[in-house]
């Protein structure tokens, strides 16, 4: 399991309190394998929880780097035999389940869920429920999916079982829906005209907040019954939302004009979502430091923070261990805009033959492709004020992390018997963030070569210059990975004493 960010789960405030008999609570956790659910679950597990999980896919579940540390239940929220099962000896449950997916007809569906595990609870003895609800204003229209989550709220408030509801409004974090809302109209957008509830007031918080809030609630008094609202430290509007974002990702603020038109069916999802009180205070003490201001939030989420890089980093898509700014912290699942330009060659040469050319990439050994398409590329970014090709690489045989090779850095060296890496984090100047990623994979009695570069595009002059550049890289990644194989089958690499006719001039 990854070493957390805070919280983690060790902290004095928020370490599980053992039963009578001195053993350890048990946990069980509902919507383990969701956003918020994958981050809580091994947090549990360093509190001194023994965890246990339902979930509809058990195989996936268990697939998680803490599934190997949790009793694992297969079934669904609404299955009473199912939660009859895994309810058997809990002391605190976590509801972190809901159907924003679902269509016609999810508010039934929630509600028979809950009412499933309410009753089952009850029956069961089980001490406390923590529901994670949404933080809403009184005596308006709420959206079909807040007012499910009110009610939900309600339902365990009515269990006989003590609830604690915490009502969060919008979750700053990578992946959350409402953060990668505010995310993808601020990168594409240089000017937005929106309507008058872009001037609503909301207080957003940040995910690690609510996961102290979330370990927190298994501590709370077991006399406490009641919803109460949970926040961030900064009351902001719409507008000051996605500029405070814009400056954090380091682009121009946007010019917001709140036009004059109500919207009233879309307005129903932008209510203005402010805490009503701090009776939360009274319940769970703030994290140490302090709650967490939105733009530090922002800066966490978008993984510029080093501290955040290894639990935020792009893992699902294999990109981990940077050194420095590490790959934006979105998996796939998140929605963020990323461009690739994958290739794979089989070759007869061995993983080492092979590896030895991938590792001597790059200086006066060349990129195996166009000299001259590098060379107008290193020409272009250093006419920008960027570094281009003259910084070469420090050894020709030999990477380390840290390195640089050209207008690369290198980030990850890794080998293992699955395979070698070399991943290049782009240094050259362009509208977002770049990475290349070179592999040597064993493949029968040869090897396989696995070539990705990856792009993650800042608003719409970076998707413009995917654009611009993508007849190239039919020329440019091809022409790499065809001549990095034959030079492996050769025996053409670096150190050999020959230098490649596609070197580009250092110079």
């Amino acid at each position: 399991m990854s070493e957390l960010t805070q919280p983690t789960g060790r902290e004095d405030a928020l370490r599980a309190v053992p039963r009578d008999d001195g053993s350890a609570p048990r946990a069980l956790v509902l919507g383990a394998t969701g956003y918020i659910g994958g981050r809580l679950t091994p947090r549990l597990l360093n509190a001194g929880y023994r965890v246990r999980i339902l979930a509809r896919d058990a195989v996936r579940a268990a697939s998680f780097g803490w599934g190997e540390e949790c009793e694992i239940f297969e079934g669904s929220a609404d299955d009473e035999h199912a939660v009859a099962s895994a309810m058997d000896d809990v002391d605190v449950v976590y509801y972190l389940i809901h159907s924003m997916s679902a269509g016609k007809g999810f508010e039934e569906s929630d509600e028979r869920a809950a009412t499933t595990v309410a009753t089952t609870a009850a029956r069961a003895g089980v001490r406390r429920i923590v529901y994670l609800g949404g933080l809403h204003p009184d005596d308006v229209k709420l959206s079909p999916h807040l007012r499910s989550r009110v009610h939900v709220g309600e339902i365990f408030l009515e269990s006989g079982v003590p609830t604690l509801v915490l009502q969060a409004g919008v979750v700053i974090g990578s992946g959350s829906a409402s953060f990668e809302m505010i995310r993808h109209l601020t990168d594409v957008l240089p000017y937005m005209p929106a309507p008058k509830w872009v001037r609503n007031r909301i207080q957003p918080i940040a995910v690690r907040d609510v996961l102290h809030y979330l370990l927190g609630a298994a501590r709370v008094d077991d006399r406490v019954n009641r919803a109460v609202d949970i926040g961030g430290p900064d009351v902001l509007r719409y507008g000051q939302m996605m500029n405070g974002y814009a400056v954090e990702a380091g682009l121009r603020q946007r010019a917001i004009a709140a036009l004059p038109v109500l919207t009233p069916e879309l307005a129903s999802h932008w209510n203005e979502c402010i805490m009503k009180d701090h009776a939360v205070d009274a319940l769970i003490p703030r994290p140490e430091g302090g709650l967490t201001p939105y733009r530090r939030s922002v800066a966490l989420a978008l993984g510029r923070v080093d501290a955040d890089a290894v639990e935020t980093s792009w893992q699902d898509a294999e990109v981990t261990g940077a050194p420095s700014d590490p790959l934006p912290s979105d998996p796939d699942w998140a929605g963020r805009t990323v461009f690739t330009d994958k290739r794979s060659v089989a070759t007869r040469a061995s993983v080492a033959e092979l590896w030895r050319v991938i590792l001597g990439i790059g200086g006066e050994n060349g990129w195996y492709s166009s000299p001259l398409l590098w060379a107008v590329r290193g020409l272009m970014d250093r006419v920008v004020g960027g570094v281009g090709l003259r910084r070469g690489r420090r050894s020709r045989t030999a990477a380390r992390v840290g390195d640089a090779i050209d207008f690369w850095r290198v980030e990850a060296v890794d080998q293992t018997e699955d395979g070698h890496l070399l991943r290049l984090r782009a240094e050259m100047k362009v509208p977002g963030e770049a990475w290349l990623e070179l592999r040597a994979v064993p493949d029968g009695d040869g090897a396989r070569y696995e070539q990705r570069a990856v792009f993650f595009p800042r608003g719409l002059l970076g998707r413009l210059y995917w654009l611009a550049v993508l007849p190239f890289h039919g020329l440019i990644f091809s022409g790499m990975a065809a001549r990095i194989t034959a030079a492996a089958e050769t025996g053409d690499h670096a150190g050999s004493g020959v230098l490649r006719e596609d070197a580009p001039d250092p110079a």
